[in-house]
């Protein structure tokens, strides 16, 4: 069973390791959807005690949180259910919309799709340029007055936008991308997060699969995969990467452990309520991926890991 911990200070109890469900029909190897193995797979992260159970409206889009309410089914009570909104795409081209309005209809719909009557976590996917933060935040905390939502999150801002969004409702959660290859937000927000008992949520924590080891080159990617638009696997990319790999495959040969292990065991140690939340659609990586609560790095492999020098890159989480 995966360890456990509180989404932040005062939130409910979840496993250390979370369940991102985006890949399993979006994104990534588009070819190799089979939705009754997902079912299946987000069924056995309940089982396993990884009960945060993460999707969006825009994965899909909407279809990604259609097959999650299908897996919870039956097991509501026991899943700590994550979505967002505010977030529109069209082939793999993102726009936001924090119009208080959007996000009303927003939610509402997620709920059909999900077919439950609350939303236990629910995040503004990006920050809308074109509204004040506190007016997309404020329509969400009304809608949580109202008892459909539960508590909200923040995805994939700055320190600033937090402290914003604080003034007008409490954030109970940041999701941002963090992994050994994106460090970023351990300049500011995940140390604020951490000192406000906040929880973190990582996405993409095995840098899309890099840290895995299983990408040796553009051949190892499955065709059309949405991540080979991106400038990390490109041959150039994945071979810049290469040596990285090696020092975590390093460490996790001295552990018997497998390098994502080692790589979701680093993120923990970052903090109590640190959940990362690696996707997968395939039963023998979600049993990888939970059992890294029970890997127990050394200081001095965090050190190594720590000084690891990468090259930089975007993101779109």
């Amino acid at each position: 069973m995966v360890a456990k911990t509180t989404l932040g200070k005062s939130g409910r109890a979840v496993g250390r390791i979370g369940l991102g469900t985006m890949g399993m029909s979006f994104g990534y190897d588009p070819h190799g959807r089979d939705d009754a193995r997902s079912i299946a797979v987000i069924r056995s992260a309940i089982e396993l005690g990884a009960n945060l159970i993460d999707t969006a409206d825009v994965y899909g889009p909407f279809n990604n949180e259609e097959l999650v309410g299908q897996a919870i089914r039956g097991h509501r009570d026991a899943v700590v259910l994550s979505t967002k909104g505010g977030l529109l795409v069209k082939d793999y081209n993102f726009e936001t919309n924090g119009k208080p309005d959007y996000l009303r209809q927003a939610v509402d719909a997620s709920l059909k799709r999900l077919g439950v009557d609350h939303i236990d976590l629910y995040f503004l996917h990006r920050v809308d340029p074109d509204v004040p933060l506190e007016e997309s935040w404020g329509a969400l905390a009304e809608i949580v007055e109202g008892g459909k939502l539960g508590a909200l999150g923040l995805s994939a801002v700055a320190l600033d936008e937090i402290k914003r969004a604080e003034a007008v409702h409490p954030v109970a959660a940041v999701q941002s991308e963090l992994s050994l290859f994106d460090r970023t937000v351990l300049a500011d927000v995940l140390p604020y997060t951490v000192e406000n008992g906040i929880a973190f949520l990582p996405f993409s924590p095995l840098g899309r699969g890099i840290l895995t080891g299983t990408f040796g080159g553009q051949t190892d990617v499955p065709k059309d995969d949405w991540r080979l638009t991106l400038p990390q696997f490109s041959e150039n990319g994945l071979a810049a990467y290469r040596e990285s790999v090696e020092t975590v495959r390093k460490i996790a040969r001295e552990h018997g452990a497998t390098p994502g292990q080692v790589a979701l065991a680093w993120l923990l140690s970052k903090g109590e309520y640190v959940i990362p939340i690696p996707g997968t659609k395939t039963p023998r990586y979600l049993e990888e991926n939970t059992a890294a609560t029970e890997l127990r790095l050394t200081a001095n492999d965090i050190a190594n890991l720590d000084a690891l020098e990468l090259p930089t890159r975007d993101r779109v989480g």
